[in-house]
């Protein structure tokens, strides 16, 4: 049999499968690029690295929504000081949105005891009706063309460099992603400005000024607000807020968080 393509994802010739496999329902086409695969967790890997995002153009309506909700927050808004190059939307695996739904679902189920009569009563219904679901950024170091010239292929596949923040977070989630984790969990912030203003450079790009930002879902749950004496306060959390308020929210499992769209841009301050 002869191997082509991605080497890690066992992509095959379809030629050589056909005469190995004669019945069609064993064979596993990718649709983007119409390499075949015999075993579908094989299509799955494949599509996670070499297809994990896709440019959305001047005319989807989607990347004038997520362009309007990433400049709506930076300061100096009548003085611009970001320059967006592209913007991705991420698509995650079916196992990685399953994970991020199991656990909104627990966080729901969770919730649905402090609404019984013979608990304290919640102050975050929320909770309850949707895991206190919110659209948070992250920003992320940025060290390779993601994007670039139509790629849509992660940076893990390459041997001769380690992979940047984001392709790690996209494929793997924030766990093996270091950078801007602390020890409370994953910080998100409420607005884009403030995630730049404590977020990391990247290294490529003139002068290194060339960043990602991650829009993302995030299941809140309960949050933990710094300096709080009610009954809110007793645990157990799904989050913290370590100024009191939810301008910066620390996610302490990595399952609350599905990134969903990467801005690329330039810093012009």
């Amino acid at each position: 049999m002869r191997f082509s393509g991605c080497y890690e994802c066992h992509a095959v010739d379809v030629r050589s499968v056909s005469r190995r496999y004669p019945r069609p329902g064993t064979l596993c086409p990718c649709t983007e690029c119409e390499e075949v695969f015999t075993k579908s967790e094989s299509l799955e890997m494949h599509q996670a690295i070499q297809h994990a995002v896709s440019e959305l153009g001047p005319e989807d309506s989607g990347r004038n929504i997520v362009e309007i909700i990433f400049k709506s927050s930076w300061q100096k808004i009548d003085n611009p000081i970001c320059s967006i190059e592209r913007i991705l939307k991420v698509h995650n695996t079916q196992r990685t949105i399953s994970r991020f739904e199991d656990y909104r679902d627990s966080v729901k189920a969770r919730a649905q005891v402090h609404l019984q009569p013979s608990q304290p009563k919640s102050k975050n219904p929320r909770c309850a009706a949707d895991g206190n679901e919110l659209l948070r950024f992250h920003s992320t170091s940025l060290s390779c063309s993601l994007g670039s010239d139509g790629s849509t292929s992660l940076c893990l596949s390459s041997a001769n460099s380690t992979p940047c923040s984001v392709c790690t977070i996209i494929r793997y989630g924030f766990p093996r992603a270091q950078q801007n984790v602390g020890p409370l969990g994953v910080r998100t912030t409420a607005s884009s400005g403030r995630a730049h203003d404590w977020g990391p450079q990247s290294e490529s790009g003139p002068a290194g000024r060339r960043r990602a930002m991650l829009v993302c879902r995030v299941v809140a749950g309960r949050v933990k607000r710094s300096g709080a004496d009610d009954v809110e306060s007793s645990g157990p959390f799904d989050s913290v807020s370590a100024d009191g308020s939810l301008e910066e929210l620390f996610v302490a499992n990595s399952r609350a968080i599905l990134p969903c769209f990467v801005v690329i841009y330039k810093a012009l301050d």
